[in-house]
């Protein structure tokens, strides 16, 4: 296809470090790309929060900057499609108007209102038997008792910040937010509203509200949005925004999906079973599936995917290149009031270097990246990061690897119960297969973690799995929603987005290292069981 002949989504990946704006082709091409950071307010008790207004001005400054730098003519810009953060809250009013800021995914002050909600005379793990099970029925999990999610949100709004309940005409995801911003109208998709755990998702192909889950959870009903589908034409850009953007009145805005089923489909493994590991500050390891199930023990679940009528393995954990964020700015360059503030260097290739020239085990030093509690595959917000086996003839390079080998080791402990989440219908599917047969043997990579080469050598050594490094990874969602956009718009099929994914460099295990990580991960697993009892006492 000629140049003149190419179209182009403007796709807006909006993530917690902030948006990026990219001109995307509808078959997978990033021409030009621009990010503006945005701030995050954190306070004691739970509190994190950002201002929609500061994602508004983001999102419009980095969205014309790439039009206008992409030299791409605005005839040949045909829609718009938003991935944004999942598993956050905007209460707006009649208008559109936001009436607070958003409460994000890391915000846990409705934890109590959840644990209330779950108290019962008989309980497992905190959660009452049978409202957890009727849960699991319908939607495949329920709310966490982290208040982490929308629902616990809106039960913390309506308990503490009755006037705001009141007045909230629409309780909005950032994503369904950012498309009425663009659009002026209120809608969610399956996908989006999914982790409010109130809808029905037993027929993938007609997901809809449970009356039930919402009527016990005493929240008004009308205070959400309707459901359309991931790849529904929302409608046209306000005319107003359109012209503020530059872009031609009547473009067309498709509905779109989070960040975490946008980067599936932008990692280009969409077919079943076929896996991708994303590694930004936190990390996902998914692939999608053909049936609803749930893996209550190890917090994991069937969830809409982006393409409907499909499924995707629902799991997060909550720090992967997070730990090397922390590591340059609460240690290496952290500004200390007697210390004089340096530039901050790129770290990251820095990192890169040292870790290639550390053995692989890091001299038996191994770090867990549980930060601020962990998800999956144990759901337990009370164990924290650690290094473990240090001694004197260390240095800071054993402690750079140890970060990047304890990741991997992090991950290598979810993807074993992903394998066995998949294991049955697969064997299904292929009679000739056994039990003792790799079920996945390869995965894609995507995210700015995956930019390098070592890590994802690291990640092939521990995992014994060949990882395939996907081209410009740290684009994948953009790619993602640009994909979904594409398909939205009749410009490209769901079978044909592989073939859109051009993969980098496929690392293959060294079967050198595979007696000390084998090793060292038995230790990981251990350092858990032995160390939960002491980290809650410490933090609960």
């Amino acid at each position: 296809m000629s140049n003149s002949q190419r179209k182009y989504i403007l796709a807006i990946d909006h993530g917690t470090g902030g948006p990026k704006s990219a001109i995307v082709s509808t078959q997978g091409e990033v021409l030009e790309w621009a990010f503006q950071e945005v701030s995050l307010h954190v306070e004691k008790g739970g509190a994190v929060e950002q201002d929609p207004d500061d994602w508004w001005k983001a999102i419009l400054k980095t969205s014309k900057q790439v039009i206008d730098n992409s030299r791409v003519s605005v005839d040949d810009i045909v829609g718009v499609c938003n991935t944004s953060q999942w598993s956050g809250t905007v209460a707006v009013d009649k208008d559109g108007n936001h009436l607070m800021n958003s409460i994000i995914w890391m915000d846990t002050r409705g934890s109590k209102y959840i644990e209330k909600f779950y108290k019962s005379l008989i309980q497992v793990s905190g959660y009452s038997l049978s409202k957890i099970l009727k849960w699991i029925k319908r939607t495949g999990g329920g709310p966490s008792q982290s208040g982490k999610d929308p629902i616990a949100h809106i039960l913390w709004i309506k308990n503490e910040l009755p006037e705001i309940y009141n007045k909230t005409f629409k309780f909005l995801e950032p994503q369904d937010f950012i498309n009425a911003k663009l659009t002026g109208k209120y809608a969610a998709s399956p996908v989006s509203i999914h982790l409010h755990w109130v809808t029905d998702i037993r027929d993938i192909n007609n997901v809809k509200y449970s009356k039930k889950l919402i009527k016990g959870l005493k929240i008004d009903p009308q205070k959400l949005p309707e459901i359309k589908s991931s790849i529904d034409i929302l409608g046209p850009l306000k005319n107003n925004v359109a012209d503020e953007l530059g872009l031609n009145r009547g473009v067309k805005v498709v509905v779109g999906a989070p960040d975490v089923p946008s980067a599936t489909v932008g990692s280009g493994a969409v077919n079943n079973y076929e896996a991708h590991i994303y590694i930004g500050t936190s990390d996902w390891l998914t692939c999608h599936v053909p049936h609803k199930k749930t893996d209550l023990t190890h917090n994991m679940a069937s969830v809409p995917s982006a393409i409907p009528g499909r499924y995707i393995i629902g799991n997060e954990q909550e720090i992967a290149g997070g730990a090397l964020s922390f590591l340059r700015d609460n240690i290496l360059y952290h500004k200390d009031e007697l210390l004089k503030e340096e530039a901050v260097p790129d770290v990251y290739k820095i990192f890169d270097r040292i870790v290639e020239n550390v053995p692989a085990g890091s001299n038996n030093l191994i770090f867990t990246p549980w930060l601020i509690g962990e998800r999956t595959p144990i759901e337990d917000h009370t164990i924290r990061g650690g290094l473990y086996n240090l001694s004197l003839e260390m240095t800071r390079e054993h402690i750079i690897r140890a970060i990047f080998e304890g990741v991997a080791y992090n991950i290598r402990w979810l993807f074993m119960y992903i394998e066995k989440f998949v294991q049955k219908w697969k064997m299904k599917e292929n009679p000739s297969m056994t039990k003792q047969d790799i079920i996945i043997p390869e995965l894609n990579i995507i995210g700015g973690g995956a930019q390098s080469n070592i890590w994802c050598q690291i990640f092939a050594d521990v995992l014994n799995r060949n990882i395939k490094q996907v081209s410009n990874p740290i684009q994948a969602n953009a790619r993602g929603a640009a994909f979904i956009g594409s398909v939205g718009l009749g410009y490209l099929k769901w079978d044909e987005i592989q073939r859109c994914c051009e993969i980098s460099n496929i690392f293959t295990p060294n079967p050198e290292n595979r007696e000390v990580y084998d090793k060292l991960f038995k230790e990981y697993l251990n350092i858990y069981k032995i160390m939960r009892k002491p980290f809650k006492r410490l933090n609960e």
